[in-house]
């Protein structure tokens, strides 16, 4: 069990959990659930923690198989820059492992937003909070549970 998990079970949401053998030498961990779970790429979301500006921190949830687009999500947040956070930052403030980083059950709830190519789907996969697990949810209960916003920050 973890945070991202015991998160969508005391929300009530309709969600499904899969798991899978991560290999540490996989390049892209997005990519190898994808793979693993035999599920289109676009359908799989990654989860990544930037900076914006000063000490404020922002979750972006994209497809596996897209880049995120620092000025989308500069304009999606209202801010003149963004910047990955760093490691470290991102593993105490989130309380996961750099490729098992939910956008659910972290330890501080952050900003987030969702690439609204989401919205064309009846589920999406994030992190289910470790490397080779996922959880399957609509992605209007990601918004929810995250407080999220969809918008365009993929590319």
């Amino acid at each position: 069990m973890t945070p991202a998990i015991d998160k969508a079970k005391k929300a009530g949401i309709t969600f499904f959990v899969h798991e899978y053998e991560h290999d540490p030498a996989a390049e892209s961990y997005g990519m190898e659930a994808a793979e693993k779970l035999q599920i289109e790429p676009e359908r799989v979301f990654k989860t990544l923690v930037v900076c914006c500006g000063g000490k404020d921190l922002t979750v972006a949830v994209l497809p596996v198989s897209k880049h995120l687009d620092m000025k989308l999500l500069a304009k999606a947040v209202g801010v003149k820059k963004v910047g990955m956070a760093e490691i470290g930052l991102v593993e105490r403030v989130t309380g996961y492992v750099v490729g098992g980083v939910s956008p659910l059950g972290q330890k501080k709830q952050l900003k987030t937003v969702i690439d609204s190519s989401a919205e064309a789907y009846a589920t999406i996969f994030v992190s289910g909070g470790r490397r080779g697990v996922d959880i399957e949810l609509s992605p209007d209960d990601l918004a929810k549970l995250t407080r999220a916003d969809f918008a365009s920050v993929a590319k």
